[in-house]
């Protein structure tokens, strides 16, 4: 965006927001020229909720920058974005990072990112990978479908675009699946100087504090209204370290709970700051028997103004500027259940192997490896999981299972963004080799190599429950319920201490 089309912008906005709010002067109306019915007076802006002063956002510019250069994280790929001279290597490489940070914490980042930019330094080495090797690299970052989109959309460049990534956050979004608004902001700002702003998680806090928007932070409306005041605020000459400080800002001090409000480079600025300063205020002349009226700053002075908290959620003295932002009633995920089945053989070097199969292409957790699972309907009692789970395996494996050979391991609860998943472990030992179903994807893996698998976190979870479990049943310390020896559930006749054979385990029980 030019600097004529960024003023155009900011104007734009301010606009809008002078048109968005009713008159305040509810009781003074003047009248028409003719002598007609009075006509309302020009509602007044909305100057509490965005920037109209130049030489106030001159100065938050100037101090919020000074801060970043001060106090900014080192990260790896802002040192990239910094040294990489190629514009394409340069936009890849914060593309890379901006797609592994949504919904993840940089902490977790970083070490997959230097691995990723290791192993595919380029648009082109991304290309021509597999999906089995990003979903690899991928294992345990969680919202997998990102890694997978990041590999498509690298490969249109290839193919489509040159091998060039496009220069402007609007061609960015357009041109490149998987890639939404505050995507493509950050990749032409950072990376090519386009003076667009950026709006996420962060940048909303911030500028809900800054400027009193009360008003639900997830709505479109409120989320349109940020999007203008983060395009007027951004500076024009350093937009990426401008929209950088900005995220840094909300991710280090300007924090959900709990607020380092005093080492905020801009409070001077901040209207939620200025609330509390007052009542603090109003709170010491009222000690000293001298009370004073605190102005209702939650009033902007328009009515029914559409960036202000609602009449029904007036502010919270005890919450401070953490009043703000206002966020919509977070829905409950959905519960669900799923019985999973770790079958478990001796490899051929002596160590356990486990059968590890393919999940779908399309879908949550599309093309990760898993053990054998089955989706279970709610409220099934225990004897009706094992018959279920069965019959999945006889289905699967093309051999009778019996469902009283299955050893119940545990429950293993993971959390997914809209799930509240519980797995139902069991395990069956097997000797010697099963025949797969060709037409499903399967291998059996060495704990390291399932490991090194594309599994999910929960997989992961679910494996150590299991060993958890063996351990247990094989110590001979204190907390062991079975004695050496023993046979294992639903086993016949075999050695003790060693595996069940296919044969043995599968055949039907005789009668007593």
């Amino acid at each position: 965006m030019t600097r004529a089309r960024a003023g155009t912008a900011a104007a734009a906005a301010a606009g809008a927001l002078r048109r968005s709010g009713s008159s305040a002067g509810r009781g003074r109306k003047r009248t028409s020229p003719r002598g007609g019915a009075p006509a309302p007076t020009p509602a007044p802006p909305l100057a509490r909720h965005h920037f109209s002063d130049l030489a106030e956002v001159e100065a938050l510019r100037k101090n919020l920058l000074a801060w970043y250069d001060r106090c900014k994280r080192d990260l790896p790929w802002r040192a990239l974005a910094a040294t990489e001279p190629d514009a394409d290597r340069r936009g890849y490489a914060v593309w890379v990072s901006e797609i592994m940070l949504q919904q993840t914490q940089v902490a977790t980042v970083i070490d997959y990112y230097n691995r990723w930019m290791q192993k595919w330094p380029t648009l082109q080495a991304l290309a021509q990978a597999s999906l089995e090797e990003v979903n690899e690299l991928w294992a345990g970052l969680g919202y997998y479908s990102r890694g997978k989109r990041l590999q498509e959309a690298a490969r249109k460049v290839v193919s489509e675009l040159g091998g060039h990534m496009p220069r402007t956050a609007e061609a960015l979004q357009k041109l490149l699946p998987g890639v939404g608004r505050y995507t493509a902001g950050a990749i032409a700002s950072i990376s090519y100087g386009q003076a667009t702003g950026v709006v996420d998680g962060n940048v909303i806090r911030v500028l809900c504090r800054l400027r009193c928007i009360g008003a639900d932070s997830s709505s479109p409306a409120v989320i349109d209204r940020l999007w203008d005041m983060a395009n007027a605020l951004v500076d024009r000459s350093r937009p990426g370290d401008f929209n950088q400080a900005l995220m840094e800002l909300g991710a280090t001090v300007c924090v959900p709970k709990a607020p380092l409000c005093g080492e905020c480079p801009v409070k001077q600025h901040c209207r939620a700051r200025c609330r509390v300063e007052k009542e603090l205020a109003f709170a010491s002349q009222k000690l000293f028997g001298k009370p004073a009226p605190v102005p209702d700053v939650e009033n902007c002075g328009v009515g029914d103004c559409p960036l202000c908290p609602p009449a029904t959620e007036p502010w919270d003295s005890s919450l401070g500027v953490t009043n703000f932002p206002r966020k919509a009633a977070k829905k409950q995920p959905r519960a669900m259940r799923t019985a999973t089945c770790v079958l478990e053989r001796r490899g051929c070097r002596g160590g356990p192997e486990y059968l590890i199969v393919q999940r779908p292409s399309s879908g949550l957790l599309a093309g990760l490896w898993e053990f054998p699972s089955l989706q279970l309907a709610q409220d099934l009692q225990e004897k009706k999981e094992r018959e279920v789970l069965a019959d999945h395996l006889q289905a699967w494996m093309g051999q009778p299972v019996a469902a009283k050979g299955l050893r119940f391991i545990g429950e293993v609860i993971h959390i997914f963004s809209h799930i509240h998943q519980t797995y139902v472990v069991y395990s069956l030992p097997l000797d010697g080799d099963v025949t797969l179903d060709p037409a499903s994807p399967s291998r059996w893996v060495t704990e390291e190599e399932f490991h090194a698998s594309a599994v999910s976190t929960a997989m992961k979870k679910v494996l150590k429950a299991h060993e958890k479990q063996h351990r247990k049943e094989t110590s001979p310390g204190k907390g062991s319920k079975r004695k050496r020896g023993a046979k294992p559930q639903g086993a016949g006749s075999t050695c003790p201490g060693t595996q069940l054979s296919l044969h043995a385990f599968l055949r039907a029980p005789t009668a007593p």
